[in-house]
């Protein structure tokens, strides 16, 4: 499955992307709120393994897509949706390459991430979480609507530097978004 819009693609990874998604999964300040990271190639590679298999999964229950530019073709992060055990609600998740931040990309590929989740797959909410202090990420979510629900004090270690921090949880219901 692919998506598109104004200016970008978000469509499935193949293996060839690995030395792309590099880039950005093995920088440290790229990662620095990510559960994981910087990573080897060899760990880039397993998580595109893992998400060319969740690709070939029937039923579908997650999405993994890489973010590139119309045009170009050019591999600039990567994003997903996945549907939780109930059904009814997804998480979104995304990285997008340094070089590519305060462009609106991320504004741009979670908005067709929700309108995926509430029209195509006729969920009840979606949901995204996101280190408190990472402004960039947050400010995508409340540009597409949603609200911040909780914030979890010390409640996630990232892998870049081992820090506990604070931890942000956003989400938009159907029903707002429809309006």
């Amino acid at each position: 499955m692919t998506l598109n819009t104004e200016r970008l693609i978000l469509r499935p990874f193949t293996m060839d992307d690995a030395p792309a998604a590099q880039r950005w999964c093995g920088n440290l300040e790229n990662v620095r709120y990510m559960s994981f990271g910087p990573n080897t190639i060899e760990q880039t590679r397993d998580y595109i393994n893992l998400a060319v298999g969740r690709a070939e999964v029937n039923p579908r229950r997650e999405w993994d897509f890489v973010v590139t530019l119309r045009g170009t073709g050019e591999v600039i992060g990567s994003c997903g949706i996945a549907i939780d055990g109930s059904g009814e609600m997804a998480e979104l998740g995304w990285v997008l390459h340094l070089d590519h931040h305060k462009k609106g990309y991320g504004t741009e590929f979670a908005a067709e991430l929700i309108r995926f989740g509430f029209e195509d797959l006729k969920l009840h909410r979606i949901y995204a979480l996101c280190a408190a202090v990472n402004y960039g990420s947050y400010r995508v979510m409340e540009r597409n609507g949603m609200r911040r629900e909780a914030t979890y004090i010390k409640a996630r270690r990232f892998r870049a530097d081992e820090e506990w921090i604070d931890f942000a949880e956003y989400a938009i219901l159907a029903e707002e978004w429809r309006k």
